[in-house]
């Protein structure tokens, strides 16, 4: 799930307090190509029985197509940040960017306008997005996306490109699982295959936006290839209709599978 720290709408300490209203016993934060969020949300979690899996959401591409990839159980969450800086200043950099094309076209927003939105998120097309909306210059955020910032849109500008094998390498280097995320429809066990020959641990099988099929499907391609499955509601914040924080019951046999594989790896490491 996400928080304030990327692209959410309740900061990290809020999200696990929702997380213990929805009476689920661990979650992972993911935000999108930061970590930032994760030292808050274990300690607002120290002591209530919640468990907080340090986790990131990144941003890859395979050629042309973009593929988001989690990585679940980090440790050294420092280096983790460092190495992420480079792809924050050029989110705000395409930001700035974004901004200026929407002047042109006669969209009178600021960076500043942005900024403020965002807070100390990590800047994405969301952030410019409500920065119109609370503005005026759109009705809500789709029609934001669906005018100005969606792919083929005038504002629209493709982000620093991290290849999928890079991002499950930045994963694995720091101690964490690599995942792939909400891979939906077009998933199938020969795409598994092939990622895993580039080190792919396992995918995220329960997803709002994967129907009953989908999931058959992806666990069975995921087991069958001696993988490891996840899940999760990928809530952004408080009102999501089914991305809400619980809506994904995710067995606890799972979680520790994927305790047992991180165990496994680090002690071949030692």
């Amino acid at each position: 799930m996400h928080s304030t720290a990327s692209d959410g709408s309740q900061a990290p300490s809020e999200v696990v307090r929702a997380a213990l209203a929805a009476g689920v016993s661990a979650i992972a934060l993911t935000d999108h190509d930061t970590v930032a969020g994760v030292a808050e949300a274990v300690s607002a979690a120290t002591g209530t029985g919640l468990r907080v899996i340090a986790g990131v959401e990144l941003s890859a591409y395979q050629g042309d197509d973009e593929v988001h990839l989690l990585g679940l159980h980090l440790d050294d969450l420092d280096r983790m940040h460092r190495e992420l800086e480079a792809f924050r200043v050029a989110r705000v950099e395409r930001g700035q960017a974004m901004v200026r094309r929407l002047n042109e076209i006669g969209v009178k927003i600021s960076f500043a306008d942005v900024l403020q939105v965002a807070g100390d998120a990590a800047i994405g097309r969301p952030h410019v997005a409500r920065a119109m909306v609370e503005n005026g210059w759109a009705r809500d955020l789709r029609d934001a996306f669906d005018r100005y910032l969606g792919a083929g849109r005038p504002a629209f500008l493709e982000k620093r490109r991290l290849t999928l094998r890079d991002a499950i390498a930045m994963v694995h280097a720091h101690g964490g699982l690599a995942i792939l995320a909400h891979p939906g429809a077009s998933c199938n066990k020969a795409r598994l295959a092939a990622l895993q020959l580039h080190g792919l641990d396992g995918a995220e099988v329960l997803h709002p936006s994967h129907s009953a099929e989908d999931r058959r499907r992806l666990l069975e391609g995921v087991q069958s290839l001696g993988m490891l499955p996840s899940g999760g509601s990928d809530s952004h914040g408080a009102s999501e209709g089914p991305r809400v924080i619980g809506a994904m019951r995710v067995p606890a046999a799972w979680l520790d599978a994927q305790d047992e594989a991180v165990r496994q790896r680090r002690a071949a490491a030692v």
